[in-house]
C-alpha cells in the first residue's frame, strides 16, 4: 500500500491513478495481478490510437473512445447492483465492464493519460464525469451512461436530479478534481459498502487508510471505533472514540460516542 500512502498523502506524488486504485482493489481482491490490470489499460489506449491520428481533435478522439469502450466492447454502470464492491475496483470493472461513474471515469481517465490527452474528473454533486479539455475545446463526459457528451445545461441538471443541488449557483463545482480526492472517493464508497454489508475486516482496512490520509477528520474515527465495538476490539474502539471527541467536541453525535464510551468501561472493569 506505500505508493497508495504516497498519492493519498501528498497530491504532487508521481503515482498514476491506476497504480493507487489498484493498491486500493487489493482489499477486495488480496492476490490481483496488477500488471494484468495495467496491460488491458494499455490495450485500450492501444486501440484507441490506432483509431485516431496523434492530431485528431478533441471530439474525434471522444468518439473513438466512446466507440471502443461504450459500443464495442460494452463497459456501463452496473445499475442492477450499484453496491458490490467490485465495481469499486479497477481491476474487476476492466474485466467484467462494470462499474459505477468514478470507475468508469478512472477507466476513461487512464486511457487519454496514456494518448497524452488531458482528461480529469469533475465531482458533480451525486455523480461523476470526466472533462476533455485541449487549447481549443472543453468537453464534458458521462462514462457512466455510455460516454455522452453533456452541456452546461446537462450538468446542472444531473446535480438536481442526483442531489437536489441548483450548481449553476456554484459553477465551480465543474472544476478538475485532484488525484487524491479521487482515491478519497474511492474508498469512501467501499467503505460505506463494506460497512453496509458488516464486512468490517475489509472496512477497517479502508478506514486505517482514511485516516492516514485524514488524520483530522473527525468521521473516520467514529466510525472505525464501532467497526472496533462490533469486532470486540475494546481498546482500540476507546482510543478511536476518545479520538473522535477530541477532534469534535461539539458534534450530536457527542452523547452516544460518550455511552458507548461508559460501556466500554464497564466491561474493563468487569475484566478485574
Amino acid at each position: 500500500m506505500q505508493r497508495l500512502l504516497d498519492a493519498l498523502r501528498d497530491d504532487r506524488s508521481k503515482v498514476t491513478l491506476d497504480v493507487a486504485a489498484l493498491e486500493i482493489a487489493t482489499i477486495e481482491f488480496p492476490g490481483l495481478d496488477a500488471d494484468a490490470a495495467s496491460f488491458r489499460l494499455d490495450n485500450l489506449a492501444g486501440q484507441v490510437r490506432s483509431a485516431v491520428p496523434p492530431n485528431a481533435s478533441g471530439l474525434d478522439f471522444i468518439r473513438a473512445c466512446n466507440e471502443l469502450l461504450f459500443d464495442v466492447l460494452q463497459f456501463r454502470g452496473n445499475e442492477d447492483d450499484y453496491y458490490d464492491p467490485r465495481n469499486s475496483c479497477l481491476n474487476a470493472v476492466l474485466m467484467r465492464r462494470l462499474g459505477i461513474p468514478i470507475s468508469l471515469s478512472l477507466v476513461y481517465m487512464e486511457v487519454a493519460r496514456r494518448l497524452g490527452r488531458t482528461v480529469h474528473g469533475v465531482g458533480l454533486p451525486g455523480h461523476f464525469i470526466v472533462a476533455y479539455e485541449d487549447a481549443e475545446a472543453r468537453y464534458w463526459i458521462d462514462p457512466f451512461h455510455r460516454g455522452r457528451i453533456l452541456s452546461f445545461s446537462d450538468c446542472c441538471a444531473l446535480a438536481k436530479e442526483r442531489a437536489g443541488v441548483d450548481m449553476r449557483t456554484n459553477p465551480a463545482v465543474l472544476a478538475p478534481v485532484s488525484k487524491r480526492q479521487i482515491l478519497v472517493r474511492l474508498l469512501s464508497n467501499l467503505k460505506a459498502i463494506y460497512l453496509r454489508g458488516e464486512a468490517f475486516d475489509k472496512a477497517r482496512q479502508v478506514l486505517d487508510l482514511l485516516i492516514q490520509a485524514m488524520p483530522d477528520y473527525a468521521e473516520e474515527y467514529r466510525h472505525r471505533g464501532f467497526v472496533h465495538l462490533r469486532q470486540l476490539n475494546h481498546r482500540a474502539a476507546k482510543a478511536d472514540l476518545e479520538a473522535y471527541l477530541r477532534l469534535e467536541p461539539n458534534s450530536p453525535e457527542r452523547e452516544q460516542v460518550k455511552k458507548e464510551l461508559l460501556l466500554i468501561e464497564r466491561w474493563k472493569a468487569g475484566l478485574n
